[in-house]
Parts: structure tokens; sequence; C-alpha cells
């Protein structure tokens, strides 16, 4: 039964939920699954009586009373379902309730009183961002385009532009025909919808992806199909995530391209570089511009030793600008460097940093670049420091730190900074390649030879594979130490 609140397949559950009757948890679920695959199949009445039969309880109260109007309606009962709600819209119950009744009332064509009721929802700042699209979409139906641009135009200001807003205004402006009013079921859904959200938000990841199942029940929905992915992800549970994800149309592009996205960082965890970089690229294709979605794209290139084509996406007119996201530039100067075009790539993380001057990352990169080439030794050890002391247990910058120390000949301490480091990162190929170098030079020369040894089953590139069976076949050259005093 637990599986199956997963996988979100009604027909069987409501078959199993009597069989869980001794589990109070357990039961509360079934009794929900009943409800809604009542509303589902047709037989509302059924469900309307489960429902009315006693409170749900905690912590699915919320989802029992949001949906108790679309099951009344459902099954004929519209004294119920369109009954006046005496709460304020001063929280997150009576919003909903109250958006539930405009939407039922819209579908009796009870216009003013539906009207009256988007209102008062887009009178408070939580319910002007959760409905105004909806009353957008209301007033278009009504015939009234003017009103519901500018509503849709509101909704695109502020901090969180609504992606419904964008679609429609779209819609507006292109004189398209307005969307027909939602059933009794899509309002349901919705419902549902909110109330993962809500719980969602307290950290409850299962029971939110158990609650967008069921929303998901009762038709397509490309946002709750695409906040079923998400839940699912939080849930750890990557294959029925990508599969929702796999399910959001492009209708509208901002909801695709978050889905593909998603899909994108989903086959990243899995090192499934050709299908993470095609599901970036749909995602940048649908929604050009977004920053998250560009960093991500060439980061999957470069991991995929495609560093000119990460150039090229990091250098468009649209992303090379000034005031662009430090991480953009960090991420534009590792590419650089990795091309070989050092004074280029110095020159962008020194933009970051001074943009971010506190940002362990770019310290860490421009630092290692600078001790590791010999350019500011003494500056890149002290960014290297710096790093080290904001985040001490990050492993990659605690190997950063030691290699400035063994590349200025402090081999001892260089010892005990690299141990740190592979401690925290035991499978990263070169830190232990690292470690194995500093053990050479003090002398630990078996120590040195089985870090060595350890490098090559630890998946290296050619060039470091080919380095470490040189080091093991004829031992360490050394450069001479860089100089403390070079800057």
């Amino acid at each position: 039964f637990r599986s199956g609140l997963f996988a979100g397949d009604l027909d069987t559950l409501a078959e199993l939920a009597p069989a869980v009757q001794d589990n109070a948890l357990l039961a509360e679920a079934g009794r929900l699954v009943m409800v809604v695959d009542a509303l589902d199949d047709g037989d509302a009445r059924a469900g309307l009586a489960l429902l009315r039969s006693q409170p749900f309880a905690e912590p699915f109260a919320a989802i029992g009373r949001y949906i108790l109007p679309a099951v009344a309606a459902r099954a004929g009962d519209w004294d119920v379902a369109l009954a006046p709600v005496e709460a304020p819209p001063t929280d997150i119950d009576a919003l909903v309730l109250r958006h539930q009744r405009a939407r039922l009332l819209d579908s009796r064509r009870r216009y003013a009183e539906a009207e009256a009721e988007f209102k008062v929802l887009t009178g408070s700042p939580l319910g002007s961002q959760l409905f105004s699209a909806d009353y957008g979409r209301f007033l278009e139906r009504r015939g009234r385009r003017d009103e519901a641009l500018t509503l849709y135009e509101a909704s695109l200001t502020g901090p969180s532009p609504d992606p419904e807003a964008l679609v429609g205004r779209l819609r507006v402006l292109e004189r398209a025909a307005p969307p027909p009013a939602p059933t009794v079921r899509e309002s349901a859904a919705f419902a549902i919808k909110l109330a993962a959200i809500q719980i969602g938000e307290r950290g409850e990841n299962q029971l939110s992806a158990i609650f967008l199942r069921l929303a998901d029940s009762l038709g397509p929905d490309d946002e709750i199909a695409l906040r079923l992915g998400l839940s699912l992800v939080a849930a750890r549970q990557e294959e029925p995530a990508r599969e929702a994800f796999s399910r959001v149309t492009p209708a509208n592009p901002i909801v695709y391209a978050g889905a593909q996205f998603g899909l994108g960082l989903s086959f990243q965890r899995d090192e499934r570089n050709e299908e993470a970089l095609a599901a970036f690229s749909r995602a940048d294709a649908a929604a050009p511009g977004q920053n998250e979605v560009i960093f991500r794209l060439a980061q999957q290139l470069i991991a995929m030793d495609r560093p000119e084509e990460a150039l090229t996406v990091l250098n468009r007119p649209s992303v090379n600008v000034a005031g662009q996201a430090p991480g953009l530039r960090l991420l534009r100067g590792a590419t650089l460097e990795t091309l070989g075009r050092l004074d280029e790539a110095e020159n962008e993380l020194w933009a970051a940093l001074t943009a971010a001057p506190n940002e362990p990352a770019i310290l860490n990169h421009l630092g290692y670049m600078w001790v590791d080439t010999g350019r500011r030794v003494e500056q890149g050890a002290e960014m290297l420091a710096r790093a080290h002391a904001a985040e001490p247990e990050n492993g990659n910058i605690q190997d950063s730190l030691g290699w400035a120390q063994f590349r200025q000949g402090q081999y001892d301490i260089a010892v005990e900074t690299l141990e740190g480091a592979v401690s925290k990162e035991p499978a990263n190929a070169e830190i232990v390649d690292h470690l194995g170098d500093a053990y050479w030079q003090v002398g630990r020369r078996r120590e040195a030879e089985w870090q060595w040894s350890r490098v090559l089953t630890l998946d290296p590139d050619a060039e470091r594979r080919a380095e470490v069976e040189q080091k093991l076949a004829k031992g360490l050259s050394v450069e001479p130490p860089v100089s403390a005093g070079q800057s």
C-alpha cells in the first residue's frame, strides 16, 4: 500500500484500503484514496459520505477540507458545495475554500457571485499570488480581455512571477480563445495541489508526492506533473520523478523548461551525460535567458569534454553582460583555463572575485590557478587559506590548500592538509594523487606508491593515468618549489 501511494494506482489502492485499517496513518490515507477514487470514477455520493463521516486527522486534515466542495458538487449536493466561507481571507484555508467556491459559482453561471469571491481573493497578497491568473481566465471568458491583461501583467512583476500569467498575457495579445471553465475534477486537483504545496513547505516531501499523485490521477495538468517530479526527487524517487517530468508538455514554456531542467539534473546525478545534455538543451530552447539553465548546460558540456561549446553558451551576448552572476564568470574562467587561455581566465576569475570577494569557490579556483602556475603564489595561497577557513569541511578546497603548501616546499604541513582532504574525498583521483606526491617528498615512499596505485582504481583521465604510471615506474620528479615571493 505504501509503495502504491507513490505509484498513484488509485484503483488498486482503493481495493487495498480496507486491509490497512489497523494502521491509523495508512487508514486515513486509504480513506482519502477512496474519496478521490470515487470522485474520479463518478461515484461521488459514496465519496461525499466518506468525507463527511468524520473529519480527517493530520496530516490529511487540510486536504479533506479543501476537496469537500468539489466532491459535494460532483455528488450534486450544491448546498454543501456552495456554502459561504465565513472565515476572513487571512489564512490559506479560507483562501483555498473561497477559490473553490468562486470556481463552482462560475460553473453554475452565477458570475457576479463568482467575481465577488475572486475580488476578495486577489485583495490579499497571498491570494493575489495564488489566484490572479485564474481570475484573469475568468475575465477572459466574460469578454473582459483588457482587465485580464492588466491582471496578468501585474502577476508577472515582483519576485515570483506566475508562469500561467505569462501564457495568459500572450493569449490575450494574440486574441486567442479563452480557456474553458475548469471542471469539478480540475478544481479538486487544484485544491489537492495546494495542500501538497503546504505540506511540502513543512519538509514532508513524501506526503507532498503522495498528495500530488492523487491530484495527478484526476487528469493531466502540467504544473501538477512538474511539482510531482520535484517532490519525488526530494523523496529520492528518481525514476518516477523522471516519468513525471517527461509528461509535462510544451504548452507553457516556463513550466516545460522547469520540467526539462529537473530531468537534466536527475540524469546528471546518475552521470547519464547525453540524456542530461539533451534535457538541459530543451530547457534552454524553451525558456532562453534563464541563468541557472545556462549554467547547468555549460557545466554539462564541460563534463563531457566539450569546452569550446560551453564557452559559446557562456559568451552569448545575452549572458556575458555587465552585472552577470559571479557563478557564470567563475564557470567561464574555468572553461578558459581548460582551453589554455590563462590570461583571459585570470581576468574573468578576477572579475568574479571582485563581484563576490568572499565566495569560497571563486577564492579556491583563482587561488589554485595562481599557485599552480606560479603567477601569484603568495596571494593565491592566502586566498586558499581564506576559502578553507570559510568551508573547512570542503575536501576539494582543502586539497587546493595542501597543494599550495606542496608547491611552496612545505611538505610536512602539506601531508597533514592533504590527508584531511583525502579523508573527506576518498574517491577523488586528483586528491589521492596529490597525497601520494606529498608522501614521496617526506620520504614515505611505500605509502606514496600505495596512494598512486589507488589512483589507478579511481577512473582517472588518460593524462593522469599516464603520469601516475610513470611515477610508479620511476618515482617522482618534483619541480623546485615556487617562490613564496612571486606575485
